[in-house]
Formats: C-alpha cells, structure tokens, sequence
C-alpha cells in the first residue's frame, strides 16, 4: 500500500452553497468537477488523505505538519459558522514523516503552530470529500518559501512513509491558480495571469511534472497564483509511478483560475524520476555558467563555495592559483578601485540572499566582493544560511555602485538605469536598479523606505540616485 492517487483543487469558499448563497452556480463545471474528484478519492477507500494547503501555516524556511490528534473548523469568517468541521489526524503518519524529512535535511515538523484551527485551504476539499466518504485520518501540511525542489522532496517523503506504514493514501493538492485574470476581479489583470493558467493546465493534464520546475520565480508572482507549490509537493508522492491523468475542468469566471485533475498511481516507472532529471540540469547549467562567467562573479562563487564547504575565508590572491580566473588576471580596477558592491544569490529564481555595502569598506571591490558574498550566503536575516547541497543551484550577481548623488525630485530617477537610497534621519533605505518586479519609480521609492523603516506615507525624505555596473 502506498499513495493510490491524488487530486488537484481549488478552495473557493463560495463553491460551499451556505457561502455562495447562488453565486455558486456560476462556476458550476468546478463544482460538478469536485464532485467528481471526491467521489474517486472515496472509490479508492484511503485510510490516510494528506492535504497540502497554502493557507495552513506557514514559514520561508520550514514546512509545517499539524500536530496533535486532531483539529476543528468552520466557515465563520465566511458568514456560514453552521458549517462544521472535526478531523483525526494520523499521528503515525506525521510522526514518522517528520522523521523521513529530518533524515533528508529538508526542514519540516511539528514546531511552530501558531493557530490550531482548520484552514480553508483544507476545508473546502473536505467538504466535498465528506459527501462521499469519512472514513480516513488527515495529515495536513503547509508550504514554505524554500526551492520548488525541497517541495518535491517532501512529496517524496510523504511517498515513503505511506509505504512503510503500508496506508492507503490519497494526497490532495488545494489551490488556486493565477488570481490575476481579469481587470474586473477582485486583484485585477496581469498578462501573467492567463498565461499562468493555459500553461499550468496543461502541464498538470498531461501529469508533465518535471516542467512544474520550469516556471520562473517572478513569473508565478506577476500572475498571482497560490497552488504551485502544492502541486510539486502532490507531483513528489507520484515520483517514479506511472500515472494516469485526468483533465476535468477549468474555470475563471470571478478572476481567478479554479483547476481539477485527478491522478491514478500505476506501477514504478523510471522515466518519471523529474527531480533526478532537474538536478542532472541543474548541474549542466551550473558548469554552463561557471564556463562564462566573467572575474566579479567568479570570484564571489569561489568565495561562496570555499566558505559553505569550509567555513574559511578566501585569501587574495593565494586561493585564487589555479583558478580559471586567477589573481593575475583579475581585471586591474579590482584591485585599485574602491567602491559599494552589492553580490545577490538566486536559487531556482527566487532570491537566496543579498548584502552590500552603499560605499567602500575595504581597500579595493575585489575585498568587498569576498566580505559581501560571504555575509549573502550566511548573514542575511531573511534566510537560513547556504548549505553545500545547495551550491550548484545558486546563480550569482555582482552590482558595483558609482558615485551617489542627491536628486530633488523622484521625477529624477529611472527604475532601469538608477538605484535610488531614501534617507529620514538616521534611517537609510537601498533599493538596486533594474530590479524583477519593481517597474516603477513610486514601487521603487516605497520598497526603500519599507527597508529602512520609514513610514510609507512619509514626505520629509532625501533621495539620492545612483548607476551600478551589474555582473552576472
């Protein structure tokens, strides 16, 4: 016994008829395709359903499994508190799950609660699903800001404990698509948002799971969606099974995308290794870069790569021998020139760090690349700091800055050509230029101030501009 099947949904509260109150039945192909979805779950008579939901709790760095034996809800916020729910959860299950992940490094368990009660995300498929069948134990996880790959990590994880355990298991993926399909919908119209869906449908109807990897970062937050990483986690508890597919429905009637597919787990397939073919790639494109990349950002990776291996500071220029950008051939201004330097770590799109200093601290830019990089992979507060596994992955950025100069009105600034600092008092805000997702001045300025803590609505500010030779 393992994972039997799984099902993508949404969690619309206004699907529940008590919410809808008829508005419902305008989106009536979801509902007639959850119907469906939850009348196969109950044919396959699970002793475990798993329910990966955006809206349980959740960290940047740490996925978080519900504790304790059980958990209740109910639609009160939505005007429908008559609508109840009580759940056991397989404390078995999370237990040695919890166990399976720790043995992976892949940070996820039981700490962390911070509200017990039962989130939409999980009782919108339990409504259904309890139409047709109750008798299972839940386990219910949250997402995390970590890689897309630590997300199918965990999907294999949660593969591996319902063989051990011998359950029966039936995973469900809750979210919602794009929530940005039209101008008249509650959050609006971004190209992003259609193109999301037309592509996430159809990845997920052909049950294409290793293209799940290939959506870019800044293109899943331009469209707004909340389901991807549900989907990975769902795609990791089918890795290496065959699986058969079934494309039900489709719908953005009130601005936001609602898909269903269901999915039968057949026997082992090897081809369906996706995290293993990703990682192969990954590793290529990393040599691809490593091959092209020119003396700034070559020396912030080594400095990376010797600091999270090692915990040792590279030395100029002796760690640098042998190097395929040595010392010697380091470009001249490195080490004659001082000035800020920004070093900026991705990971699978998304940011993984990035420290810099608005004006020289060391004797020359190749120093500064050293300190700054170093305090990117492990002193940035927003994240945990860079493991070896992760090294390959990183995509490296070296902003140099020029000169700064003080400008008397925004009107003066350019997002693509210049950076902008925000000054009130002693509190000072940095913001790069040419940044994913910041397309204006009025974005960029409050985006410095938010990082200086300065009241958004605050005019008695100093605004300085400055140029940077970015490196990549």
């Amino acid at each position: 016994m393992a994972v039997t099947g799984a099902v993508m949904v949404p969690h619309p509260p206004i699907i529940v008829p008590e919410i809808g109150r008829g508005e419902e039945r305008k989106i009536q192909a979801t509902i007639d395709s959850y119907r469906r979805a939850a009348e196969r779950i109950a044919q396959w008579k699970p002793d475990t359903v798993v329910v990966i939901s955006p809206h349980a709790v959740m960290y940047a760095d740490y996925f978080h499994i519900a504790p304790g034996a059980g958990a209740k809800g109910d639609f009160g916020q939505f005007r429908a508190p008559q609508v109840k729910f009580r759940v056991d959860y397989d404390t078995e299950f999370v237990g040695l799950l919890s166990q399976e992940a720790q043995a992976r490094d892949i940070p996820a368990g039981t700490l962390g609660e911070r509200d017990r009660r039962l989130d939409h995300g999980t009782m919108v498929p339990l409504y259904f699903l309890n139409q047709y069948d109750t008798d299972y134990r839940l386990v219910r996880i949250g997402l995390s800001g970590l890689p897309l790959s630590k997300h199918y990590e965990l999907g294999q994880c949660i593969q591996k404990t319902a063989e051990i355990l011998g359950r029966n298991t039936v995973v469900i993926g809750s979210g919602d698509l794009s929530h940005k399909l039209k101008e008249d919908g509650p959050y609006g119209f971004q190209k992003e948002g259609p193109e999301y869906d037309e592509r996430i449908m159809d990845v997920m109807g052909r049950a294409a799971f290793g293209e799940l990897f290939d959506f870019p970062e800044d293109f899943c937050d331009r469209a707004a969606e909340c389901g991807h990483r549900s989907f990975v986690i769902m795609a990791g508890t089918l890795d290496r099974r065959a699986v058969k597919a079934e494309r039900l429905s489709h719908e953005g009637t009130f601005g936001v995308g609602y898909g269903i597919c269901i999915y039968e787990a057949g026997e082992k397939a090897q081809g369906r290794d996706f995290l293993r073919k990703y990682e192969e790639k990954v590793k290529k494109e990393a040599q691809t870069r490593k091959k092209s990349e020119d003396a700034y950002v070559s020396l912030a990776r080594r400095t990376v790569e010797m600091y999270v291996r090692t915990g040792r500071k590279l030395r100029l220029p002796e760690d640098l021998a042998g190097d395929n950008c040595p010392a010697d051939k380091l470009p001249d201004e490195m080490y004659e020139r001082q000035a800020g330097v920004f070093v900026s770590l991705k990971e699978e799109g998304r940011l993984r760090g990035c420290i810099g200093t608005i004006s020289a601290t060391r004797k020359n830019i190749a120093e500064e690349i050293v300190e700054n990089a170093i305090s990117a992979a492990s002193k940035d507060p927003r994240f945990h700091p860079v493991e070896p596994d992760e090294l390959d992955r990183l995509v490296y950025s070296v902003d140099v800055l020029g000169e700064t100069e003080e400008i008397s009105s925004p009107d003066e600034l350019d997002v693509k050509r210049y950076g902008v600092i925000v000054s009130r008092g002693y509190k000072r805000g940095l913001l790069l230029p040419n940044l994913e997702g910041v397309d204006t001045v009025e974005e960029q300025i409050a985006i410095a101030k938010r990082k200086a803590g300065i009241p958004e609505d605050a005019e008695d500010i100093r605004l300085e501009r400055f140029e940077v030779v970015r490196h990549f």
